[in-house]
């Protein structure tokens, strides 16, 4: 069972910047690929970013391309989610996911077995 931890939401003003920080449990960490979603508030989880194990892959929504930038230490067990350029329509619960043995890093949620609490992002000036 892989437990996993994000840190790093509150609240900013649009234009500004957040990092978020997610960290797990599993000595293995190199072998999952680690997705980041969220949701909005009352609309559905959406996918924001993937990156593989190795972090030589990342794959990302259209919406936040250019904005956000997912990397791993994986010496530390840990995926961040730098999100630049925030607007109102980022605010949203964001959850980082572990997906176990792919090949490369997927989009879709049915894909990760293991997720986070949470953490909320609330952009507003």
């Amino acid at each position: 069972q892989v437990q996993l931890v994000e840190s790093g939401g509150g609240l900013v003003q649009p234009g500004g910047s957040l990092r978020l920080s997610c960290v797990a449990s599993e000595r293995t960490f190199s072998l999952y690929n680690m997705g980041w979603f969220r949701q909005p508030p009352g609309k559905e989880r959406e996918f924001v970013g993937a990156v593989n194990g190795r972090d030589t892959k990342t794959i990302y929504a259209d919406s936040v391309k250019g904005r956000f930038t997912i990397s791993r230490d994986n010496g530390k067990n840990t995926v961040y989610l730098q999100m630049n350029s925030l607007n109102t329509e980022d605010t949203a619960v964001y959850y980082c996911a572990a997906d176990y043995g792919a090949a490369n890093p997927r989009a879709t949620a049915g894909e990760y077995a293991y997720w986070g609490q949470g953490t909320q992002v609330t952009v507003s000036s």
